[in-house]
C-alpha cells in the first residue's frame, strides 16, 4: 500500500485508474468476530452496518469474468473482494472524520487541468464526454470516483505530507548501495552439485509424490463461430454480434456443444488426448490447433461444459469433451528432474541451516572457513565489489546483502530460489562521498522520504485495524456465496 502512494502519478487520470487499496482485513485471522445475525448485513465496522446489497453492487461493479465467478464457491475470491470493500469502508469513515471535502471548484479544477481531456492545449467537453461513453461511464459515477481518490489522496497526504528528511538519513540509504567492499568468499554450489541423491532417496521422494506424478490429457472440440456461417453474411455486424449473443446464452443455458454446433452450422474440430505441450500419447506434437487458442480450451477444467471464447479477434465454440490422466514412471525424464530438484533443494536447505546455526551461535570463524573449504575440496576466493552493479558473479539483490555486512564479518547468503548459496567474510568497507547539491543527494533523499512515509503508513494501518472491531455475518457470507 504504501509503495504505491509513495509513487503517486503526477496525471490524477493515472492515480484514479490505479487507486488506493488499503486495510485488508485478515478473514482467518479474526476468530470469533464471526456472527449470525440480520440476513440483510453482511458485516459491521464499529456502529456502521454493511448491507448486502450495497457490498453485491460494489462486487457486480468489478466485472469478474465467467470462470471467476463459476469458481466462487471453490475459492476465497468472494473473501478477499470483501476485505478489499471493508478497507476502503474504513478509510472513507476516517476521511469523513478528518474533516476532508472535495468541493466542486476543486472537482471541476481536477478534470479541467487533466491533459486527456485537452484538444489543441486546452480543455474539451467533447473530449471528456467522448472519454465517458468509451468508458462506458456516467459523469456522476466519474467524478465520484475523482472525489473519493482525491480524499484520499489529501488524507494520506496529511498523514506524511511536510517531512523534512535529516542529511544523516539520506546519507544512511546513500552508503546502502555505494560502497567498495573486498570479500572472501566460497561458491557452495559446487559443494551441492558434489551431493549426487542415491537411488533410495529417489524411489522415497516418489511414492511420497506418486499420487502427483500425473499426465493430463484432454480430448477437445471447438468450431470457428463466422458471420457466413450464422447470419450468411461476411460482415462482423450488428447481425452477426446479435446471433453470437444467443449461441452465448444458449450455451450458458445448458445447451450441449454438438446442439449448438449443429443449428448454427459450424464445422467442429476434434482433437483427441492432448497434454498441455500438445503432445498426445505418443508423444507427437499436433499442429492444427493454434496456440493461443488451444491454451484457452486447455484452461478448462471440467468436461462436457462449452464456452464462447474469443482469440484473435475470432469467436470459438469450445468445449473440453473428457480429462484422462496417466500416473508417470519413476523413469520418466520429467519426474526424474523434479524429484531430482526436490531432493536438492532440501539438502540445500539442511546444509545451509546448520551453517547458519552455527555462524549464529559464533562457532563458524576464519578458522572454520578454511577447515569447511579444504574439507569438501572448495576454494576460499578473493574478490572486491566496487558497485551495486557489478554482477559477474553476484546479482545485485545479492551485493545488497553483501552491503549490510560488517567488516570482519562471516555470513551466508542465498537467492531466493536457492539457485545461488555463497559463505562470505568482509574483510574491509570504505564507502563512497555523497555531494550535498548533486543529482545523486536528491535520489536518495527521495529514497530516504519513501522509506519513512512507508513506515508512518504502516503505523497506520495497524493502528487503524486494531481502531475498527470488525465483524462479519458468517451466515450471510455464505448464502451470498452460494447464490452465485
Amino acid at each position: 500500500m504504501a509503495t504505491s502512494i509513495g509513487k503517486l502519478s503526477k496525471s490524477f487520470f493515472v492515480k484514479l485508474l490505479v487507486g488506493i487499496i488499503i486495510l485488508p482485513f485478515v478473514f482467518w485471522g479474526m476468530g470469533d468476530v464471526f456472527r449470525g445475525g440480520n440476513q440483510n448485513i453482511i458485516a459491521t465496522i464499529g456502529s456502521k452496518k454493511i448491507n448486502t446489497q450495497e457490498f453485491l453492487n460494489y462486487f457486480n461493479r468489478l466485472d469478474l469474468n465467467q470462470n471467476d465467478l463459476k469458481n466462487i464457491k471453490k475459492s476465497d475470491l468472494f473473501e478477499q473482494v470483501l476485505s478489499e470493500y471493508i478497507g476502503k469502508q474504513v478509510m472513507a469513515l476516517e476521511i469523513e472524520k478528518s474533516g476532508i471535502v472535495i468541493s466542486d471548484n476543486s472537482l471541476r479544477d481536477i478534470i479541467k487541468n487533466e491533459k486527456i481531456f485537452f484538444k489543441n492545449d486546452k480543455f474539451s467537453r467533447t473530449e471528456y464526454e467522448k472519454f465517458l461513453l468509451k468508458s462506458g461511464v456516467t459523469a456522476p459515477t466519474f467524478e465520484k470516483n475523482i472525489i473519493e481518490q482525491e480524499s484520499k489522496r489529501q488524507y494520506l497526504d496529511s498523514l506524511a505530507g511536510g517531512i523534512t528528511i535529516s542529511k544523516i538519513l539520506v546519507e544512511k540509504e546513500f552508503k546502502k548501495e555505494n560502497q567498495i567492499k573486498k570479500i572472501e568468499y566460497i561458491d557452495l554450489n559446487k559443494y551441492y552439485l558434489n551431493q549426487k541423491p542415491s537411488k533410495e532417496q529417489i524411489k522415497e521422494i516418489y511414492e511420497k509424490n506418486k499420487k502427483l506424478f500425473i499426465k493430463e490429457y484432454k480430448s477437445i472440440q471447438y468450431a470457428e463461430i463466422t458471420p457466413k456461417l450464422i447470419v450468411n453474411i461476411n460482415e462482423y455486424n450488428e447481425l452477426f454480434f446479435k446471433q453470437l449473443d444467443a449461441i452465448e446464452n444458449n450455451v450458458l443455458d445448458g445447451q450441449p456443444f454438438e446442439e449448438t454446433a449443429r443449428e448454427n452450422n459450424l464445422k467442429v474440430i476434434t482433437v483427441e488426448k492432448i497434454d498441455a505441450n500438445k503432445k498426445d500419447v505418443n508423444d507427437n506434437k499436433n499442429s492444427t490447433v493454434p496456440d493461443k487458442l488451444f491454451r484457452k480450451i486447455f484452461l478448462i477444467k471440467e468436461e462436457k461444459i462449452p464456452e464462447v471464447v474469443k482469440v484473435n479477434n475470432k469467436y470459438y465454440l469450445v468445449e473440453v469433451k473428457s480429462i484422462t490422466k496417466k500416473n508417470l514412471s519413476i523413469n520418466n525424464p520429467d519426474v526424474l528432474k523434479i524429484v531430482n530438484n526436490q531432493i536438492d533443494i532440501q539438502n540445500k536447505i539442511k546444509n545451509n541451516t546448520s551453517i547458519a546455526k552455527d555462524i549464529g551461535m559464533g562457532a563458524f570463524d576464519k578458522t572454520k572457513m578454511e577447515k569447511f573449504a579444504s574439507d569438501n575440496n572448495l576454494e576460499i576466493k578473493k574478490y572486491e565489489i566496487l558497485n551495486l552493479k557489478q554482477n559477474e558473479i553476484f546479482s545485485e539483490g545479492i551485493i545488497k546483502n553483501i552491503f549490510l555486512i560488517s567488516d570482519g564479518e562471516i555470513t551466508l547468503i542465498t537467492d531466493s530460489n536457492l539457485s545461488k548459496n555463497f559463505l562470505i567474510q568482509v574483510i574491509n568497507t570504505k564507502y563512497k562521498k555523497l555531494e550535498n547539491n548533486s543529482n545523486e543527494f536528491e535520489k536518495y533523499e527521495a529514497k530516504a522520504r519513501l522509506n519513512l512515509v512507508n513506515k508512518i503508513y504502516k503505523t497506520f494501518d495497524e493502528n487503524i485495524n486494531k481502531k475498527y472491531k470488525v465483524e462479519l455475518n458468517k451466515k450471510t457470507i455464505e448464502r451470498v456465496k452460494n447464490s452465485f
